[in-house]
């Protein structure tokens, strides 16, 4: 865990300390850190973290409705349970789009992931890129603006 990490701020989408493995921690404890805030991005893709411990003048990230309990032990503030916003027993399920599913990505935290083979904007698109065509019209318009330029060039570096 962290205590006494020196932590003065949390970015948003940031890994605390380092390293993509803390994704998948259980527990964190940031007591005894100098945090002012922590932006509800902080935690983004912890969807395993069940507890997590930060000192008293903090809120638990995600607001309290993200988590199954939301208490004070001593001088620090314990968020345990991590709640899924995406289950609507207590508030609104989260709004994804019609060919979407909600996915919980971290506390009080969701993202919208397209059922197959809807992609793009709004999972509004069916089926997949036109890799094919789109590489072919790329490589005609390359070759043809090569040629061109070769020929219109050439004759200017072939003089002394």
């Amino acid at each position: 865990d962290a205590p006494r990490a020196a932590l003065g701020l949390v970015a948003p989408g940031a890994v605390v300390g380092g390293g993509r493995w803390l994704l998948a921690c259980v527990c964190r404890d940031l007591t005894e850190n100098p945090l002012t805030a922590l932006p509800n991005g902080s935690f983004l893709g912890f969807t395993l973290l069940q507890c997590l411990v930060v000192p008293l003048a903090l809120e638990c990230p995600g607001g309290s409705s993200a988590w199954e309990h939301d208490g004070i032990t001593g001088s620090s503030r314990l968020c345990q349970g991590q709640r899924n916003p995406c289950n609507g027993s207590r508030e609104l399920a989260w709004p994804c789009p019609e060919n979407a599913a909600c996915v919980p990505d971290g506390p009080g935290l969701v993202q919208c992931l397209c059922h197959s083979p809807f992609h793009g904007y709004k999972c509004l698109r069916q089926g997949a890129f036109p890799v094919l065509l789109f590489c072919g019209i790329l490589g005609a318009v390359t070759v043809s603006l090569s040629l061109l330029l070769w020929g219109t060039q050439r004759r200017k570096a072939k003089a002394p």
